[in-house]
């Protein structure tokens, strides 16, 4: 199905900047945001739902490269304790 839609400049700016943030097709972008509906008209209340969502939208593994996810953590604690405070 196609759709095309009149956006403003200024929304249209926001979410290609947003799409190109996250390294993204503006149209995988705008995709991924009308797919979050659903949750948040009805967001996860127990961290069992929480996983179960993030398996389904398949963030669960999505970062093959962090093989070691604890030390993942321990440098991501260390950085932000150890960052300049501005």
């Amino acid at each position: 199905m196609n759709i095309t839609l009149e956006l403003s400049s200024e929304l249209e700016q926001e979410l290609t900047t947003e799409a190109s943030r996250l390294k993204l097709p503006l149209t995988e972008y705008v995709l991924r945001i009308l797919s979050l509906r659903p949750v948040l008209q009805n967001p996860p209340k127990t961290g069992l739902e929480l996983v179960a969502y993030w398996e389904r939208v398949e963030v669960v593994n999505s970062r093959s490269d962090i093989t070691d996810s604890q030390e993942h953590a321990r440098r991501l604690r260390n950085q932000a304790e150890n960052r300049e405070r501005a």
